[in-house]
């Protein structure tokens, strides 16, 4: 009987079928997602019926649907976060998990440095305003020596600290893991509260789910922050950042993570706050990349 895998992902191979065919090629019998969009917890615990591997996007994998899969053996993320897996329970039910964290660092990185100039730039705002007949010149702030701090120095924690050094940018890290002999020339490592103290821009690279950022933390920042979140939404509290907002302690914010997706929440009534729909790895390089990775890891842990 032919390997069955299923796609849990409802973009895979959109763009480029290389992961596709090298399944096809190892004699795959593939089932796709039929719906197009994101599978809910009853339509993935379906999906997963007589397979035995499962190419995995966002969808929950809990105990509960791990459990009904009698016949899988292993689940390759397309991605880094591991947040909708239940790593303890695949691990008792001896399912091999895997992600992919080397494809999304350029994208995710380029795409922290495109929401920093267009917020400091005020490039949104300058287009509709041009778009509605206005034209006003609204002044910017450059990059040179501008105060950021990285919060998180993993794999696209680092690399969007290269960026902006490159630009000029004056680099602070907080990440507990860290030590200084892991930094590069022209990184800072901070305490977080040091670092909220003296920093302009705030970007987000953590791992994790736990709150990183509520009311105590926005209390201790100046007044006009910029904050950038493309990991995880889960690590900025939600209404102590709709205070923020409001009370000026953060000027303009992108977040391209939420906590609960698709994203209809009070931030869509702010201007000032730039939001994307987990766009940030959506890049044809990026995704062939995480798409070929998750397949190989696949059919490694499925012995193939």
């Amino acid at each position: 009987m032919n390997t069955r895998v299923a796609i849990g992902t409802s973009s895979f191979c959109t763009k480029d079928d290389t992961a596709m065919k090298i399944l096809e090629n190892a004699g795959i019998e593939v089932i796709t997602n039929p719906y197009g969009r994101r599978l809910t917890e009853e339509e993935i615990m379906v999906h997963l019926q007589e397979v035995d591997g499962l190419i995995a996007g966002l969808e929950p994998l809990s105990k509960k649907v791990l459990s009904s899969a009698s016949k899988l053996k292993a689940i390759a993320r397309v991605g880094i976060g591991m947040d909708n897996v239940d790593l303890e329970a695949a691990g008792g039910l001896g399912i091999k998990v895997s992600n992919t964290p080397d494809g999304p660092t350029e994208a995710v990185a380029e795409m922290t440095i495109a929401a920093l100039l267009a917020l400091n730039r005020k490039i949104i705002t300058a287009n509709i305003d041009l778009h509605s007949g206005n034209w006003k010149k609204s002044m910017g702030i450059g990059l040179k020596d501008l105060k950021v701090l990285i919060i998180g120095y993993g794999r696209i924690g680092s690399r969007v600290s290269s960026l902006l050094r490159i630009l000029g940018a004056q680099v602070m890290i907080s990440d507990p893991y860290l030590n200084k002999s892991q930094l590069t020339d022209g990184e800072i490592l901070v305490s977080l509260e040091e670092g909220l103290q003296k920093c302009q821009v705030i970007s987000l690279h953590a791992s994790g789910t736990d709150v990183i950022l509520g009311c105590e933390e926005f209390s201790k920042i100046q007044d006009g922050i910029i904050l950038l979140n493309s990991a995880r939404g889960n690590l900025v509290e939600e209404q102590a950042l709709i205070k923020a907002l409001d009370n000026g302690k953060i000027k303009a914010a992108w977040f391209d993570v939420f906590w609960k997706e698709p994203y209809n929440g009070p931030l869509a009534k702010y201007e000032q706050v730039l939001l994307t729909p987990h766009i940030s790895t959506y890049t044809r390089q990026c995704r062939k990349a995480m798409e070929v990775a998750a397949v190989n890891n696949l059919l490694r842990d499925l012995g193939l």
